[in-house]
């Protein structure tokens, strides 16, 4: 099992990433769900603007594009997109740091691969429970 970071065409500043791939392998074992591998990229909006219309038919900026590639529902083998320019432009609007909105949406894609949805609004507030609570757990054990 490896879980990858990747920074292209940007620098995410990531810190940490040894705790965190720890951090996110729990995540997963406590969700129940098996992890083979995981890849999170870092990117701009544009690229991640390319990879929306090129995959999902979304002409839209998003923070985060997350892809399933096992054909085994139990265990994940991920791919996620993150453009780092919405995280920037998403902690300034919700006044957080970027560090802080950033492992917001890494937690957020993991979750999405753990089976978490987020189109309702009933899965959107459990959704950002999941979050907040993954957010308080990791940045507590710091």
């Amino acid at each position: 099992m490896a879980i990858h970071f990747n920074d292209h065409e940007v620098k995410s500043g990531l810190k940490n990433k040894t705790r965190l791939k720890q951090y996110l392998t729990e995540l997963f074992e406590k969700e129940g769900q098996g992890l083979s591998g995981l890849n999170y990229i870092f990117c701009t909006d544009d690229y991640l603007l390319e990879i929306n219309k090129q995959f999902l038919n979304h002409d839209t900026y998003t923070d985060i594009v997350t892809f399933e590639m096992s054909e085994d529902p139990d265990v994940t083998e991920g791919e996620i997109y993150i453009s780092f320019d919405r995280v920037k432009e998403n902690a300034a609007k919700f006044d957080v740091s970027t560090e802080q909105e950033l492992h917001r949406v890494i937690f957020h894609g993991a979750l999405h691969l753990c089976g978490y949805k987020d189109k309702s609004k009933k899965d959107k507030e459990l959704m950002t429970q999941k979050e907040d609570e993954n957010i308080k757990k990791y940045f507590k054990k710091a």
